[in-house]
């Protein structure tokens, strides 16, 4: 028993001389608690829709009326061109369209029945699917009420809206073609950022370091003499990983391979700068491990849309995953793989992540200050 406690209370004492251990074991979990506690969530609210009211009539406000009073719509913009919704869903500012048609108001007003179409973004299957639910309740609870209001006295309910429905980019909603792209995203990020943050630990715990300190690289040179062979893995696994999702999970790959894969170099930017980032703070391959998983990976993966989408966050969580370059890549993936679309669909996610990458290179290339920590 003397022999137990001698070996755990040695246990404690390496700890206690490894202070930059205590963030780690003691602030991570409740920091990811308090965030994570309100951003996990699997409610779909606040669906982002644009109407297309073709009637422009005191009916047609009403039944926009239902949509605007409920509690799992956002109706984000109300517009007379049935163009505005292809560019509305593709940007992702809308995730459905409810399509109002002309002579609606006269329709329900002569008891004749009227269809109504709502269009929905099937890039993620659980929400359009949970998002058709909602809507096709809410037309139907209006469709309901108007019969009642109309009906002569003594005849039978009439229902007189019906709803059409259309799936963009994914009719069939099969969930493999909403996650499948971004697990590409999510194994770029642990790969890369994992290697390049161990490496140049690694050489600290055995001693090599100091070779790299008397030799005539620059810094910049040692920073890509570190990073390139695990970007080169990165460009790999890329590679490795869209011929699968094609050829085997056959995802369509609708959109331009050479743009996908030229903004997976922007995204391994970051990915990698993070992982060298992780080293210049870090003192040892644990603490390097540690840091990285539940500081950056778990709350990237839970605050980039990869799993909830970030729409039914709380507004307060919402401005964090602004600084999540998975948040911007998933998108970029996801809208190359499902839409087809191009830069233009997306260019400032393109920039923004960039600018985050150059960022965190410039952040850990200064700290290293030539020893890369």
């Amino acid at each position: 028993m003397r022999r137990l406690l001698f070996l755990i209370r040695k246990e404690f004492q390496e700890l206690r001389r490894n202070p930059r251990m205590f963030p780690v074991i003691f602030v991570a979990p409740v920091v990811q608690l308090a965030i994570l506690g309100y951003a996990a969530t699997t409610d779909v609210k606040n669906v982002p829709i644009v109407v297309v009211d073709a009637d422009r009539s005191p009916v047609s406000r009403d039944l926009i009326g239902k949509f605007e009073g409920s509690p799992y719509f956002s109706v984000v913009d109300v517009t007379s061109n049935d163009g505005d919704v292809q560019r509305e869903i593709e940007s992702r500012r809308a995730w459905m369209a409810l399509t109002i048609p002309p002579g609606y108001g006269d329709a329900i007003r002569n008891r004749r029945p009227v269809t109504v179409q709502i269009v929905a973004d099937g890039s993620d299957s659980n929400s359009a699917g949970v998002g058709l639910a909602y809507a096709s309740s809410l037309i139907a609870e209006k469709a309901a009420e108007i019969a009642l209001q109309r009906r002569p006295p003594g005849a039978p309910t009439i229902g007189s809206i019906e709803a059409r429905i259309r799936v963009w980019f994914n009719p069939q909603l099969l969930s493999q073609h909403f996650m499948v792209p971004g697990v590409l995203a999510l194994l770029l990020m642990v790969i890369t950022t994992v290697l390049g943050a161990m490496s140049v630990v690694r050489e600290k715990e055995l001693g090599t370091l100091e070779q790299l300190n008397v030799t005539p690289l620059k810094r910049w040179e040692l920073t890509v003499g570190k990073l390139l062979p695990f970007g080169v893995i990165g460009i790999i696994d890329v590679l490795l990983v869209v011929a699968v999702a094609v050829l085997w999970f056959e995802i369509p790959l609708r959109g331009s391979f050479p743009l996908l894969f030229g903004l997976s170099l922007v995204y391994l930017l970051c990915t990698l700068g993070l992982g060298l980032f992780v080293s210049t703070i870090s003192q040892s391959q644990q603490q390097a491990m540690m840091t990285a998983v539940f500081f950056f990976m778990f709350p990237m993966i839970y605050l980039s849309g990869f799993i909830f989408p970030i729409e039914n966050m709380p507004a307060p969580i919402r401005p964090f995953t602004y600084l999540i370059p998975l948040r911007y890549y998933l998108v970029i993936v996801r809208g190359i793989f499902l839409k087809g679309v191009g830069l233009e669909a997306f260019w400032k996610d393109a920039l923004l992540m960039l600018g985050w990458g150059v960022g965190v290179l410039m952040l850990a290339t200064f700290r290293s200050k030539k020893t890369l920590g």
